[in-house]
């Protein structure tokens, strides 16, 4: 922790790269983010289009340095999902995971086609395998029941038939800040372990289901690839005794960190992490005999996270004590990190960013839990009611898990670029929310 201002450009440094600060003001794209607040509302959330192409550049080129066969990115769904995004992943002819049937519809209305569309979960419903079959190319199966489901909805597999994978459970997680971001462990709820995944190949051999992958993921939000490679060699020997030839494919999941606060600056290299799985892969197929795969990568917050911009109001300002409060116009309703996993934060104000901080401020949100906070603990200059203050790496897994708390109505979400600003999700109204409910009589 800092016992002193840092500079602002250790903060800045988090925000997209388009970010400059002129007329001693916040812009990202061209766009005063002061003009966008009076004009949209707040909470108001942007996108910066120049961080999204730099971050899917950076994974791609790496991927053609330094894996010779075919390879994919996969944009996560969950992080952030809506039409207009979903339309922009296919301008670099990225998969899309989506977990179920509502994921599903928004990629087919956003153009993703069949071919990019890979379905997760580790309790799909029918009408989630249903929409899988009929939008998909690929289904990662997590479990027996899932599989058996599948071969009693759709005895005869169609000519266009989803491929499906085998999510492998590798038995060890990675490194991350908080239990909740882990997926890999011995008893952790998704996938299969070995012993699964061959009862499963036995099971998909009898009744003609083509599997031809294998994907397992083992935490969100780490900077250590080394838990990797023992969970890549776990993969490829299971690969070796199912007997995959030929064209097949292989997905070591992703999760890859993004720095949230100046304490984390800088980032950890993508390309590294890329050099290091792809390496692992090749000499691992070299020495089972196997065919390269098609290698799959799930970037997940590394691709969206910093592009994403939060931006609030401050309608109060609360001494308690050595405590000093913000509050703001939200919080955990459009943004649960902290409330979950006690996520860490930074921030900078929209007006004067470059001001002396040298007050230890907490930002709470207006709803009625004390876990309704966004920040603890941070430098800040002295602030007035109504100024704005902006949150970076708020672009994934921030508004695909807000909520109506408390009657809360979602925010605006602008995607900016060259000067431009264009709404991707207008701002939910009352109506909205009344919209859905039905009256007893």
């Amino acid at each position: 922790m800092h016992n002193s201002p840092v500079p602002i450009s250790d903060r800045l440094a988090l925000f997209p790269d388009s970010t400059r600060v002129q007329q001693d003001a916040l812009f990202i794209a061209g766009q005063d983010l002061g003009s966008l607040a009076d004009r949209y509302g707040t909470p108001l959330y942007v996108y910066d289009r120049l961080t999204l192409e730099a971050a899917a550049a950076d994974y791609q080129s790496a991927l053609r340095k330094y894996y010779p066969a075919p390879s994919h990115i996969t944009y996560a769904g969950k992080a952030f999902l809506c039409k207009a995004i979903a339309e922009w992943t296919q301008t670099h002819d990225l998969f899309v995971d989506c977990t179920g049937e509502g994921e599903i519809a928004i990629a087919v209305a956003g153009g993703v086609p069949p071919q990019n569309i890979l379905v997760h979960g580790v309790n799909k419903s029918i009408s989630d395998l249903q929409a899988a079959v009929q939008y998909a190319g690929t289904i990662v199966v997590d479990n027996t029941a899932e599989l058996q489901r599948i071969h009693n909805l759709f005895p005869n597999p169609e000519l266009r038939f989803p491929g499906l994978w085998f999510r492998l459970l590798p038995g060890v997680a990675v490194s991350t800040h908080h239990s909740h971001t882990q997926t890999g462990q011995y008893d952790s709820k998704f996938g299969m372990t070995r012993e699964e995944i061959m009862q499963a190949v036995q099971m998909s051999k009898s009744v003609n289901l083509p599997v031809n992958g294998i994907h397992f993921h083992q935490g969100s939000n780490f900077r250590d690839p080394e838990p990797l490679i023992p969970a890549i060699d776990m993969a490829l020997d299971l690969a070796k005794e199912i007997s995959f030839r030929g064209e097949w494919h292989f997905c070591p999941g992703g999760g890859w960190s993004v720095a949230y606060h100046e304490d984390e600056v800088p980032n950890p290299s993508i390309e590294s992490y890329v050099r290091g799985i792809a390496e692992a892969v090749i000499e691992g197929c070299h020495q089972r005999g196997l065919d390269l795969p098609h290698l799959h990568l799930e970037p997940g917050r590394s691709l969206i996270g910093r592009a994403g911009v939060a931006i609030y109001r401050v309608g109060a300002v609360k001494q308690r004590g050595d405590k000093t409060w913000w509050l703001v116009d939200g919080g955990m309703a459009d943004n649960p990190r902290h409330a979950l996993y006690g996520a860490r934060y930074s921030c900078l104000t929209v007006a004067g960013p470059g001001r002396e901080r040298n007050e230890r401020v907490s930002i709470g949100g207006p709803y009625c839990e004390s876990g309704d906070v966004l920040i603890e603990d941070l430098l800040m200059p002295k602030v007035e009611e109504g100024e704005l203050v902006a949150i970076p790496v708020a672009g994934a897994y921030q508004l695909s898990m807000s909520s109506n708390y408390n009657g809360a109505r979602r925010p605006e979400v602008l995607m900016l670029e060259a000067g431009r600003a264009t709404s991707m999700i207008r701002r939910e109204t009352t109506d909205d929310l009344l919209r859905r409910d039905l009256p007893l009589g």
